[in-house]
């Protein structure tokens, strides 16, 4: 019978004759060991318990069902970039015109690829643009003879148009600078963008092209340009209280347009019309409902845990906050993607903004996706709140609209006279070719052209197209760029 308690010896020996394997496999450690990695889990327990709930949900496996009524925006949107583009170029030029030559070495501006000619790309809008050409002084490279140089410059229809946007805008003054001022408050830490970066943003604010300098110079109580190793940056003077109110939170009662104010029995999730989530999804975007807001501008993404959902919670609430200072409620993924590290936004914005079809669609119509905010329409797809930018450019959309209907009236025309069937197709491509409408945003090339007067760059339609215009001897006659000058000023002070 084996005693209980063996001599220290004998446990010695019996220590020496087991192998070390079996050993280390019936090893029990002792006590203070076990009290230590005890307290040890008790200790993580208690840190697990304090510090906030991470919930993941990943975004590979959702799927984005398209919104055809959203879409039709962005469509729309399209279809007149590039009139947009050479407009704010032109006015942005002491005379408001621009030659053809110098405005080839605009083509990344513009975004149009290199077999696109701008010249037929003009012709497209009779109502919005016209070519004219001026003369151009004697020298002794060009002394066998007057020269006159094709230039382009905007019809009087498109000049009042854009005269009425600048004194919009200028009545609006003290709107776009509150929205200014608000959006510098969302920046941390120091409360200031860069310029580089605000330039592709101000447009869907409905900021006017000289807002770097112009609002600055109005309201230095509100902010400043200052120079950083970065670049020019715009910052923040005086911060306001009573701008720094977050969106109200949909109420669930008055979306589902029920008679009754009380607390829903089962819990609800108002999504778009049509689209359908996994049950996954759905209980971690009302387990995301649930969480208390968070206000953006009284907190920043350092006060919460990485990946953890109240930093969700709040990413939300920046864009949602930035969104609904647009003027359409919409902008481009990348716009938002420029201030990750400004507004403590997540590396895979666009996997956050998918994950809540609730408060977001983007929209993958043209070369780069859109995003919305969700609330700011209705089922039908109609902008809840219209600004007043928006009737200046449901103008220009009917001047395109006419202007089409004119080059397709010439092409009956044309027709009618038994053009030949080269003529007719080189026409229709001119008229009805719409593919070279989606395009990329340029603004990083903005004015960073030189000048230059060699024909060299041109193409063959841009070569007989301005040989033509030298044969008519035509001058131009500097109306337009007078009627500006005497109506708001712009001759005096490039945009």
């Amino acid at each position: 019978m084996t005693p209980l308690l063996a001599s220290p010896g004998a446990i010695q020996s019996q220590i020496h004759a087991t192998p070390f394997v079996s050993l280390q496999s019936h090893f029990i450690p002792p006590l203070s060991i076990i009290t230590t990695r005890r307290n040890q889990w008790h200790k993580n327990k208690k840190l697990s318990l304090s510090a906030p709930v991470v919930i993941t949900c990943s975004s590979s496996s959702h799927k984005l069902v398209r919104d055809p009524r959203l879409d039709k925006h962005v469509v729309k949107q399209n279809k007149i970039r590039f009139v947009q583009k050479l407009k704010t170029l032109l006015l942005s030029k002491p005379k408001h015109f621009m030659p053809i030559q110098i405005l080839y070495k605009c083509r990344a501006y513009l975004s149009l690829p290199s077999p696109r000619s701008i010249i037929l790309m003009i012709r497209r809008y009779p109502t919005v643009f016209e070519l004219f050409s001026v003369p151009t002084p004697r020298t002794p490279f060009n002394a066998t003879g007057p020269l006159s140089q094709l230039c382009v410059r905007l019809t009087p229809a498109a000049t009042a148009l854009a005269i009425k946007e600048i004194n919009l805008k200028k009545r609006m003054s003290i709107s776009l600078a509150e929205k200014l001022q608000k959006l510098l408050m969302l920046a941390s830490p120091h409360n200031r963008l860069l310029l580089s970066k605000l330039v592709h943003l101000a447009p869907d604010l409905g900021m006017p092209v000289n807002f770097r300098s112009r609002l600055s110079n109005d309201h230095p109580d509100k902010f400043k340009v200052v120079d950083t190793s970065y670049g020019r940056a715009i910052e923040l003077v005086s911060w306001d209280s009573k701008l720094a109110n977050s969106l109200p939170s949909c109420n669930e009662v008055d979306a589902l347009g029920l008679i009754v104010d009380r607390p829903l029995k089962f819990k609800h999730l108002r999504l778009r019309k049509g689209l359908n989530i996994k049950r996954r999804h759905h209980d971690y975007l009302i387990k995301f409902k649930e969480i208390p807001d968070v206000c953006p501008y009284n907190t920043k993404a350092g006060d919460f845990l990485k990946e953890s959902i109240e930093a969700e919670k709040r990413a939300c609430a920046v864009v949602r906050e930035v969104l609904g200072m647009t003027v359409e409620k919409r902008t481009l993924v990348d716009h938002l993607t420029h201030f990750r590290k400004e507004f403590g936004l997540p590396n895979k914005l666009r996997g956050m903004l998918v994950r809540h079809p609730e408060l977001f669609y983007v929209s993958l119509k043209g070369q780069r996706d859109s995003v919305f905010l969700v609330e700011g329409y209705d089922d039908k797809g109609v902008l809840l709140e219209k600004d007043e930018i928006l009737a200046i450019k449901d103008e220009l959309m009917e001047l395109v609209r006419e202007g089409k209907k004119m080059r397709r009236d010439e092409r009956k025309e044309f027709v009618s006279v038994d053009v030949s069937k080269s003529d007719a197709s080189q026409l229709d491509n001119e008229v009805d070719d719409d593919k070279y409408d989606d395009y990329d945003d340029g603004l990083d090339d903005l004015f960073q052209f030189e000048d230059f007067s060699s024909e060299d760059d041109l193409d063959d339609n841009d070569n007989q197209e301005l040989t033509g215009w030298k044969a008519k001897g035509e001058f131009w006659t500097a109306e337009t760029a007078s009627f500006l000058e005497n109506e708001v000023g712009l001759g005096s002070e490039p945009w």
